[in-house]
């Protein structure tokens, strides 16, 4: 909870994990690990810079590593790391779970939008 004008460090790494690209990167990353280019494409439709700061933020949350190879052209790799392989299972449990209840999932909103129209 709030306390005194903070926000509690557990919403704040809720946020970040269950974040649109946050989950989406965790997920990526649970197959294998990727260079920065290869996540964009497999993500799609994310920003460099989000893709950028989304990344910067799990690192900073110990959920992603960050590999650079000291090479001509420079290469880096993202992978989990344990704590990050933890929170991707949970993450990509729910994700089943939506695909698995979609379709529950549209006929309660068609039968809520018909209601209230």
């Amino acid at each position: 909870m709030a306390d005194g004008g903070t926000t509690c460090p557990h919403r704040v790494a809720m946020e970040h994990v269950t974040s649109r690209w946050g989950t989406l990167v965790l997920i990526a990353l649970l197959d294998r690990s990727y260079r920065f280019s290869e996540l964009r494409r497999e993500i799609g439709k994310v920003s460099e810079k989000m893709l950028t700061q989304t990344l910067q933020t799990l690192e900073r949350d110990g959920l992603v590593h960050r590999d650079a190879k000291p090479v001509i052209p420079p290469r880096v790799d993202y992978r989990l790391t344990d704590l990050g392989r933890e929170a991707a299972e949970q993450v990509r449990g729910l994700a089943q779970w939506t695909e698995q209840r979609i379709a529950a999932i549209q006929k309660a909103r068609e039968e809520y939008d018909t209601a209230k129209a």
